[in-house]
């Protein structure tokens, strides 16, 4: 099976389509990897639970395979959903939370709907930062009480990051051949830069939210993970779709594309006009270096290259967007939690429920982020309402949005963050400084990360963001300097 190691959506599909693969014998392989590496070797811990229903629906689709064709490209392709995404079927959704276990989703969320319709099979779901990293100030990214800690393939003794921890490393470790993922402020696009593969943000409304556990309306979103663009971007064409549950899903009928696989184009650096921000560099003089090889990568394809740019206004609503996510995690966790069936029906309760199991819930660190949330008001109150329009216009018409048209840029680019940290149940995450999620996840703006490169054996990766509805354009230059690059490399397990 040495054929099928780190294959691509398309390799697999051609070894399908040929008859040298089944979808069956493609389960089997992943199955197998799961055994030996997340739950004995390295014991990565990144997935929750197995599907009891992905080999049947393996066979099921390699009958229809032969009977009527194949529905899309992602027939037969086992992937993850992350543990806070609805799947109406044996398996829990939890959100990595004790407080949640044994609850079973009424419903497919609309994301998992739209990749079964494709062909898809749901393997599994991946552990996470337990509420998505929205429980404590002093957490360590990829543990949850649920699952315990995931760790990240390059080196089990350091962070995957988070929240989509076990997303990104499921994908990294080939436990499976993508992954989805959500990010509220980076949680797509660390945990893929720190495992080394490829993480997409869409655009808010591009991916519906609904059947999704919530930290706020404002940021969420799902998005996919993978080793290469090109999958990236298959996995996106699947889940992506109008939802009647989700009205900021309405205006992608009119600004989002029918296929973004038709923006795979290598020739896609050729007269881009590219700003390198300065306000995501500094922190390492090494990953600058690599950025600056980078951009040079893309001036000899043929782009022009503006450098030493200031985002505006970047650190400045740190607190507005805190106090954002307070305020709607409160107000969108409890409309979830009263709809579900949930064990726990608001946020007070979890808070109750994991005071009474502190011993199992809290054994390294609290949940004062429940606490801060639980003590706000409804959304209607004036300190919501101006955190929001602040951080909103700061982000995005007066940050990334008055960049982009003061240069005439298509793209800004910039160091995705530093190399993964020793991983410390005590203390917390220690950031190694830089990260360029914050401004794209608060004005809602497409985000994608493409690994770079490697210091001392772990990955970092380049980021390329855009104003709403940019993914064609992100997606061509990402896909483009990727070919160039190959920087990729997978971990040795």
């Amino acid at each position: 099976m040495d054929k099928l190691n780190n294959a691509t959506i398309g390799t697999l599909e051609e070894l399908m389509d040929k008859g040298e693969l089944t979808a069956e014998e493609l389960v089997g392989y992943y199955l197998d990897r799961i055994e030996r590496y997340d739950r004995r070797g390295p014991r990565l811990n990144s997935v929750l639970e197995i599907n009891p229903e992905a080999l049947e629906s393996a066979r099921s689709l390699d009958r229809e395979r032969q009977e009527k064709g194949k529905r899309s490209p992602l027939h037969g392709i086992p992937l993850m959903v992350k543990g806070n995404i609805d799947t109406g079927d044996a398996m829990e959704t939890t959100a990595g939370s004790l407080a949640l276990a044994g609850h079973r989703a009424p419903e497919d969320a609309f994301l998992v709907s739209q990749l079964r319709k494709a062909g898809a099979i749901i393997l599994g779901k991946t552990n996470l930062s337990e509420w998505a990293n929205f429980r404590s100030s002093r957490s360590s990214s990829g543990w949850s009480s649920r699952g315990g800690q995931t760790r990240n393939p390059y080196d089990a003794e350091r962070s995957p990051c988070g929240s989509s921890s076990g997303s990104g490393v499921a994908v990294a470790a080939d436990l499976a051949t993508v992954a989805v993922g959500t990010e509220t402020d980076g949680s797509i696009v660390c945990p893929a830069q720190k495992n080394g593969i490829v993480g997409l943000k869409p655009t808010i409304g591009l991916v519906s939210r609904s059947g999704i556990i919530p930290i706020a309306h404002s940021q969420d979103t799902a998005g996919p993970m993978a080793r290469t663009v090109s999958d990236a971007v298959l996995l996106l064409d699947a889940m992506k779709g109008i939802d009647g549950r989700d009205e900021a899903t309405a205006p992608s009928g009119e600004k989002g594309e029918k296929s973004y696989a038709s923006f795979l184009k290598s020739g896609a650096l050729k007269g881009a006009r590219i700003g390198v921000v300065k306000s995501f560099c500094g922190f390492r003089s090494d990953i600058d270096e690599m950025v600056a090889e980078a951009a040079e990568q893309m001036r000899q394809a043929g782009a022009e290259i503006v450098e030493d740019l200031e985002l505006p206004h970047i650190r400045e609503y740190d607190d507005e967007e805190m106090e954002v996510l307070l305020y709607e995690f409160k107000a969108d966790l409890n409309a979830y939690l009263s709809g579900s069936g949930a064990p726990v029906k608001n946020l007070g309760e979890l808070i109750e429920f994991n005071m009474k199991h502190s011993g199992e819930t809290m054994p390294w660190f609290g949940q004062d982020l429940l606490v801060k949330a639980q003590e706000k008001g409804d959304l209607t109150e004036e300190a919501y309402v101006k955190a929001r329009e602040k951080s909103l216009r700061l982000a995005g018409k007066e940050g990334i949005d008055s960049l982009l048209k003061e240069h005439r840029l298509q793209v800004l680019i910039g160091p995705t963050g530093g190399p993964a940290w020793k991983i410390d149940l005590i203390n917390g995450d220690h950031y190694t400084g830089g990260g360029a999620s914050q401004a794209a996840a608060v004005a809602g703006y497409p985000h994608i990360t493409v690994p770079m490169g490697f210091i001392q054996g772990l990955p970092v990766g380049l980021s390329f963001i855009g104003t709403a509805w940019s993914e064609p354009v992100l997606i061509g230059l990402a896909y483009s300097w990727e070919q160039i690059s190959r920087a990729s490399r997978p971990p040795e397990m």
